[in-house]
Order: C-alpha cells, then structure tokens, then sequence
C-alpha cells in the first residue's frame, strides 16, 4: 500500500531534523578541534546556511509535493486517456471505412447490375421493335397480296362481262348481216313447230 503524503511528512521532518543535528555536531567537533574562532564562526555560519537551505527545500517539498505528484499523475492520466482514445478513434475510423468500403463496393454492383439491365432490355427492346416491325410489313404484304388478287378477280369478272357483251352484240351483228327474212320466217317457223310437238 502506497503512503500517503501526509505519512511521509512527518519521516521528512525526522530526516532534516537528523541532518541538522549532524551538522550541529561535526561544527562542534571541529570547534573544539583547537582551530580558531574565526573558523568556528565559518563552520556555524556554513551549517546554519544549510540547515535553512534543508528546511525550505522541505518547506517546499512539504507544501508542493503533493502537487507536484498530482500534476504528473493527472498528467499521465491525460495521456493515457489521450492514448486510448486515439486508439479507439483508429479503431472506429478502420470500422467506418471498412462499412463505406463495402458499401461503395456494393453500389458499384448494383450500378453494374442496372446497367447490364438496360443493356439487357435495350437489346429486346430492339429486338421486339424488329419483330414488330416484321410483322407489320408480313401483314401489309398480305394485304397487299389479297387487295392485288381482289382487284385481279374483280378486272377478271369485269373482262369476262365485257367479253360476253361484246360476243353478243357481234353475234348480232353477225345474224344481222346473214339472216334474210326468209330464215327468220324460218326460224320462227321451226320453233312455233317444237314449241307445239311438245305440248
């Protein structure tokens, strides 16, 4: 268990106290050494001057120690904090980019998949344009074809009336310029006879 600051103040103050009394007693020894008085005075003057420079830096660390320690503990601390927080940063930053990754990946699938789409309806688009169109021209042939032939029957007919009308009327012609009155007695003749056997 660590100690506190207030346990180590007073071992702090047993250990200047020590110190002094050394210096206290090496003066004393070399004072009564039989060196002269002007020494002396040097020696006391040297050991008061440290006993004061010992009692500030005691003073000093008694009052700033506990400071002191905080700072640099909460400074570790900070940094600790500021190390793991970076490192979570980073591990969140490669997450996040690992899921755009992916989803740029994916949309540029999708992008691929839609446009091999309309590549796809494109294609039978055309083709169904094309087939349409065939039809439409097969069916305007065929229309073509029945009107022609309509138009040929009709010309046909037409002709053969004609033909009929024209045979006619030179048959006419013909009996007109040949028959005599006396045939046409004779053909009316000839016919009254049948009409009658019959009945």
């Amino acid at each position: 268990m660590k100690n506190s600051p207030q346990s180590a103040r007073p071992s702090l103050f047993l250990s200047l106290s020590l110190i002094f009394l050394f210096f206290i007693s090496a003066s004393a020894a070399y004072a009564s050494g039989g060196e002269g008085g002007h020494e002396t005075n040097k020696w006391w003057d040297f050991g008061w001057k440290t006993f004061d420079f010992i009692v500030l830096v005691g003073f000093l660390y008694w009052l700033l120690a506990a400071k002191i320690k905080d700072f640099f503990v909460g400074r570790r601390k900070e940094i600790k904090e500021s190390l793991e927080n970076a490192a979570k940063q980073k591990t969140e930053a490669e997450k996040k980019y690992r899921e755009y990754s992916e989803k740029i990946d994916k949309a540029s699938l999708e992008i691929d998949g839609i446009f091999e789409m309309i590549k796809e309806q494109g294609f039978a688009e055309k083709q169904k344009i094309i087939d349409d169109a065939k039809k439409v021209a097969e069916k305007m042939k065929q229309d073509a074809q029945a009107r022609i032939e309509q138009e040929l029957q009709k010309a046909s007919s037409q002709l053969r009336i004609e033909a009929v009308q024209l045979s006619v009327q030179m048959a006419e012609q013909i009996l007109k310029r040949n028959i005599t009155e006396k045939d046409h007695e004779a053909m009316v003749k000839e016919y009254m006879d049948k009409v009658v056997s019959k009945n």
